[in-house]
This record gives C-alpha cells, sequence and structure tokens, in this order.
C-alpha cells in the first residue's frame, strides 16, 4: 500500500473531534426520562470552571435512559450549572457518600478527575448501583485488581467510557480486519498519541470558597491550589498517568484487542522517553508517587517516548507520542497504523484508510459486519450509552467492561513504569507481576491519604 505524509498526518485536535462530541440534553429528553423507573445519580460533572466537561456529558447522555435524581461534585458552581438543566430539581451534594447512602440510585456515572474513579466507583458498586465510569479508570495496577474483584462480588454492571469501542465504521471495522486475516499474519500495531505538554512552575493561590480543594484531592497527597494542578491534572502523575493513560487509554485499547485477544498483557516492556525538567536524573518515582518526595509544580508526565511491547503470542505493539519511519513516508501523531504481511491499514477518529479497505467486495463487508456483531458480545454497535443500558435490562456484558479495561490500563501502566526506571521490564501477565524485579514490582501500587469529610458548602 502505497501511503504519503499528507494521508497519516493528523493533529491530536482533530482526530479528537468525531467522537468527542456529545449530543445536546433537552427538556423534552428530562421530561421522558422522568417516567423511566431507573433512577440515576452523577458523581463528577464539570463545568464553567474546569478544563474538562466529559463527567457532564456523559450524565446527560445517561439521562435519555433514565431519570436524573442527584447530582455531586465537590465546585458548588456546577453542581449548580448542571442542576439547571434538570430545571433546578436534583438534589445536590458535595460527597458522594452522602449521595449514595441518603438517594440510594439504580445508576451511578462517575466524570471525576481520574485519581477519584475507583474509590468512588467501588463505593457506588456496593450501594448496589450499576456503574459508568470515565477513561481512564485506574491509576495503579493494583487499582485495577481491587475494582475487577469488586465487580466479580457485587455482580453489577460496569461500563468505562472508551467509547471508541462503539465506533462501527473506525475502530470496530479496523480490529475486524485484523482478526479476519486480511492483512495477513504477522500483524504488528504502530500506535501515536502526541507527548504530554511542558508547564510550570506554577504560583499556588487560595481555591474558591464554593470549591471543596481538600475534597478535590482526595486520596491523592495533600497539594496546595493552583488552577493549573485542577485544569490540567493529566500532566501530574498524582492525579493521571499523562497521555498514556489519556489517549492510551483509548488507542493502545483498539491495538491490543486486535493483536492479542487471547493474551493477558505483555511479557515485555521496553523503550525510552523524557520528562519535563523539573524531574532530576534518577529520581525516587516510588516515595513521591507514595506523597514521601515533591517536584515543583510543574507538569511532569512523559513528553516523548517510543515503547516496544511484545506479546506471548509473537505480536509487537509500539507506542510514541508521534510516530515516523524515515523512507516509509509514514508520518503521524494521534492514531494506529495495523501492518501486516499482505497489507496495513490506518485509524483515528477521523478515517479509516489503505488498500486493504479498498478492495473489500459487499460479502467481504458482510463478513465484516458479522464479526463486528461478535465483538460487540452480541449487540448492535454505534451507542456506547445504550449499550450499558441495554446490559443493565439484560444484565449482559458491556463492550468495555472492567476485565478488557484493567487489561487495557496494565498495558498503559507498564509502559510509565518503563519510563520512570529507565529499562527493559519482563512482565508475568497471569500473575500480574514483574518477573524478578522489586523496584518494578514496588510500583503497582501506591500509599493513599485518607479520604476527607467534604466541607458544608458556604451559605448564602
Amino acid at each position: 500500500m502505497s501511503t504519503s505524509r499528507r494521508l497519516f498526518l493528523q493533529s491530536t485536535a482533530v482526530a479528537g473531534s468525531a467522537l468527542a462530541a456529545t449530543s445536546a440534553f433537552t427538556a423534552d429528553d428530562a421530561a421522558g426520562a422522568a417516567g423511566k423507573k431507573l433512577r440515576l445519580a452523577a458523581i463528577g460533572v464539570g463545568g464553567s470552571r474546569g478544563r474538562y466537561s466529559r463527567g457532564g456529558n456523559i450524565a446527560r447522555s445517561a439521562a435519555k435512559f433514565a431519570n436524573m435524581i442527584a447530582v455531586c461534585d465537590v465546585d458548588d458552581r456546577h453542581t449548580q450549572e448542571f442542576n439547571e438543566d434538570f430545571g433546578g430539581k436534583l438534589n445536590m451534594y458535595r460527597d458522594y457518600r452522602e449521595m449514595l447512602e441518603k438517594e440510594q440510585p439504580d445508576v451511578v456515572t462517575i466524570g471525576t478527575p481520574d485519581h477519584w474513579h475507583v474509590a468512588i466507583a467501588i463505593a457506588a458498586l456496593r450501594s448496589g448501583a450499576d456503574v459508568y465510569c470515565e477513561k481512564p479508570l485506574t491509576l495503579t495496577i493494583d487499582e485495577g485488581k481491587q475494582i475487577r474483584k469488586v465487580v466479580e462480588e457485587t455482580g453489577r454492571v460496569f461500563q468505562v467510557g472508551t467509547q471508541q469501542r462503539s465506533s462501527k465504521d473506525l475502530f470496530l471495522t479496523a480490529i475486524a480486519m485484523v482478526r479476519s486475516g486480511r492483512l495477513g499474519k504477522n500483524v504488528n500495531a504502530y500506535v501515536a498519541i502526541s507527548g504530554s505538554p511542558t508547564g510550570g512552575p506554577f504560583e499556588n493561590t487560595t481555591a474558591p470558597d464554593d470549591l471543596d480543594w481538600d475534597m478535590w484531592v482526595g486520596p491523592a497527597p495533600q497539594a496546595q491550589y493552583s488552577e493549573e494542578r485542577r485544569k490540567f491534572f493529566r500532566w501530574y502523575f498524582h492525579y493521571s498517568g499523562g497521555k498514556m493513560t489519556d489517549w492510551g487509554a483509548h488507542h493502545i485499547d483498539i491495538a491490543q484487542w486486535a493483536l492479542a485477544p487471547g493474551e493477558d498483557g505483555p511479557v515485555t516492556i521496553k523503550g525510552k522517553g523524557e520528562f519535563t525538567d523539573v524531574v532530576p536524573s534518577d529520581f525516587n518515582w516510588k516515595k513521591f508517587l507514595d506523597g514521601d518526595a515533591s517536584l515543583p509544580n510543574a507538569y511532569h508526565t512523559a513528553t516523548k517516548f517510543d515503547i516496544e511491547l511484545a506479546y506471548a503470542n509473537g505480536a509487537r505493539l509500539s507506542v510514541h507520542d508521534h510516530y515516523t519511519r524515515e523512507g516509509d513516508n509514514v508520518d503521524f501523531e494521534n492514531g494506529i497504523l495495523f501492518e501486516g504481511d499482505q497489507g496495513r491499514i490506518f485509524v483515528n477518529r477521523g478515517k479509516l484508510e489503505g488498500r486493504p479497505m479498498n478492495d473489500l467486495t459487499d460479502d467481504d463487508k458482510r463478513e465484516l459486519d458479522e464479526l463486528i456483531v461478535e465483538l460487540c458480545n452480541g449487540k448492535q454497535p454505534g451507542n456506547h450509552m445504550k449499550n450499558f443500558f441495554d446490559c443493565i435490562e439484560d444484565r449482559g456484558k458491556p463492550i468495555s467492561d472492567v476485565w478488557s479495561h484493567h487489561r487495557t490500563m496494565t498495558t498503559c501502566h507498564l509502559c510509565n513504569i518503563s519510563l520512570m526506571l529507565g529499562r527493559e521490564l519482563k512482565w508475568n501477565p497471569k500473575a500480574e507481576e514483574f518477573v524478578g524485579d522489586e523496584q518494578a514490582n514496588a510500583l503497582l501500587s501506591r500509599k493513599s491519604r485518607e479520604i476527607p469529610v467534604a466541607q458544608p458548602a458556604p451559605v448564602g
């Protein structure tokens, strides 16, 4: 297949636009959902003072299938803004534990910053709710084990917001192309997710009176408030994992699903990368992640990286901030290139293309459609939230369940650990531990601060 620089070059902003859009929530939607039996509550909704509003978007999407009864956010302004969409009729909370106890919702959406996902999800599951949680689900590999165990114990339906898994014409078709052998044998994948930005040190300031900053920090180490820390938390390891767990949670997920469906994860991880200037060489990441060492208030997740993952079945997956291949006219910063001995295809949120796509017959397309339904556990693809509520109704397995997402997040965390330690790692995916590597195994978990009690909202 002949590919040009123009064919592959995509900016992250453009690539993200196709699946980032969420249909508007209207008064008619609220009226229609109000008659439904399922009682829905939203935890973490975002708003005018934040950076990310996925929490509010997924909650409004869920409200088309259930009756929204309550909203919880540590920012009172965001809680009120969200409540306005529902005529001001929702009960409002700062502490999710109080909300779960008083409201007893049937369904909960979680759209908080990443470091809160597992603690809140476990509480919601144990309260008896089915849960839709935004990605990335975990901060550590051990957190994935915890949430997986609770889902198994409670038997609740749990869907992760990796909506690329519901994209029939793009990502599901790409997976079906690989799985059906249309790229031949020995298929490998090359993923680019761009690198984290640089920035800081930033000035610490005073949090707004109607924001409970201590509750926002929650299980992470104590930290002073700054707008950058709050709005751009994804570039701080205490709250997220940089681009590796942001876009990696999407693209690594799709690539791994296509290449190694029977595998539990890679067996070796090796590569190189760079962090921002605030991170000294030979930095003790374990002490830092446990809250026993500090860095200046600045972005510090990986800005550049080239990592190769090898699987027991022989497949290879490489992860880059920007992928180029000199002499072969391959150059892109967001997407997945699948390449086998009979052809290659490229997919991101803007397109799926390559000569094998052009050669498909009508019979080929029907066969791919049948395989896609199998990938979706027998359900029709297309609407990620509807898939969740369909599974609530029939107690089926959602398209982005906790088991597959824990597997994806494990790979993302393995990549970050390899960058922190700067050397090749051997991983046992069955035992979920590094082979003979005490230093690496120490990074499977981290200390968590005792979760505070939310402060009462100011009066007036």
